[in-house]
């Protein structure tokens, strides 16, 4: 070995050693001080260590530097006429956003909100008054009953009743035989909490019918509903269809800066824009949030169920990398994904799980498990996986090198 490879390898041994021994420091402060102190110290890590690392599956736009989030916006005049005239309260390019998700989802109109915990309230508070009745049934483990602080029954005067709490999708049965009545079925398409799970298309039309057969109306959660197309084998607008209503985000999986919207009846679409504006949701210009949203549909939704077919693959290599590793115990949910994302459980305290997978990123340069442990049972960990266009390049082969590289640092 020559002098100068000599002292590349010296540097690099350094190197890692240094890495190591920061590593070793960030745990151990983080494992001091209060809970909410050691969770804010470990988000901090965590985004860190995405921000460092060469290598994800998924790469979320809000773990971004200002500057790269500006950049999703480059190429905007592809995207919109950038001489037009500015909106102003809902016009011009907002209304146009609204004119081509109506047309995505098949409904005759569609309402821009600035959130989905906005538009949901909204919707299901018309739907309340059309109906006369202000029960919705929905899933215990439905967005509004585990992230929105009671919403519904503070704010919007609706009662939500829980049709089961099981990690599935509702049945048909359970509609049928709930012992009250209710004017509003919600579903949430994917059911994030349980796994991103989604029922059959003929699951999800007998649930859709048992409504019917109650009288009652049927708004579809549809934040993600943009990725259950490969699920289901349907368009985006064959889904809709099942539904008087839906609604969509703009930011989640399509990467914008925020925003929503509630696809419809013309006549849902007017009433819920007058209760819009009386929720503060009437913005001044929103034409930033509108420009990411066109961006994400003509860039990110092409691209989702290629997100779909390589989230399996990395499901099956995951699989079989936790079971050579010596972890057969650990789970994929669903073992074949129903979306681009899906679930792991590990045999192991979420602490451990989480300081593994921020060590691997921390002294390898790849972050294989990206997002937050936590607890699912004594002696249980579980998160999230996702894939997106920063996963493609992974092969299985590295999926599965990667996860017995994870379990080392697990059982160290």
């Amino acid at each position: 070995m020559n002098d100068t490879a000599d002292q590349e390898e010296t540097a690099g041994r350094a190197g890692t050693a240094y890495q190591a021994e920061t590593a070793e420091r960030a745990g151990t402060a983080e494992r001091a001080g209060t809970e909410e102190e050691r969770n804010a110290r470990r988000r901090e890590r965590r985004t860190a260590a995405l921000r460092g690392a060469r290598r994800v599956l998924a790469r979320p736009g809000f773990t971004t530097t200002l500057r790269e989030r500006i950049a999703l916006l480059d190429g905007a005049e592809e995207l919109y006429d950038l001489d037009e005239p500015a909106d102003l309260y809902g016009n011009g390019i907002v209304a146009d956003l609204e004119d081509r998700t109506a047309a995505l989802l098949g409904q005759e109109a569609a309402a821009f909100f600035p959130t989905g915990t906005m538009v949901q309230q909204v919707a299901l508070r018309c739907w309340a008054g059309r109906t006369g009745n202000p029960v919705v049934a929905l899933h215990g483990l439905g967005h509004p009953e585990v992230h929105e602080r009671n919403a519904f029954s503070r704010v919007s005067g609706l009662r939500p009743v829980r049709l089961t709490d099981a990690p599935r999708q509702p049945t048909a049965d359970e509609v049928r035989g709930f012992e009250e009545p209710f004017g509003t079925l919600m579903l949430e398409l994917p059911l994030r909490e349980a796994g991103y799970l989604l029922p059959t298309w003929e699951e999800l039309t007998e649930v859709v019918e048992a409504a019917r057969e109650r009288d009652a109306v049927v708004h579809f959660d549809g934040a993600r509903l943009w990725e259950s197309t490969v699920h289901f084998g349907r368009s985006p607008a064959e889904i809709a269809s099942l539904a008087d209503s839906v609604y969509v985000s703009f930011y989640k999986s399509l990467k914008g800066y925020g925003g929503a919207a509630l696809a419809g009846p013309r006549t849902l679409v007017e009433e819920a824009k007058a209760w819009r504006h009386r929720y503060g949701g009437q913005v001044f210009q929103q034409f930033p949030t509108v420009l990411s949203a066109l961006a994400g549909l003509e860039r990110e939704l092409p691209r989702l169920p290629q997100y779909v077919a390589h989230a399996r693959v990395v499901a099956d290599a995951l699989r079989e990398g936790l079971a050579a590793a010596g972890l057969p115990w650990a789970r994929v949910h669903p073992e074949v994904p129903h979306t681009h994302e899906f679930q792991v459980w590990l045999p192991c305290d979420a602490d451990t799980a989480s300081e593994a997978a921020l060590r691997q990123a921390e002294e390898t340069g790849t972050m294989l498990f990206s997002r937050p442990w936590g607890g699912a049972g004594p002696g249980i960990a579980r998160t999230e996986v996702g894939v997106d266009e920063s996963g493609l390049d992974w092969t299985a082969d590295e999926v599965r090198a990667a996860v017995v590289d994870f379990a080392a640092r697990l059982n160290a």
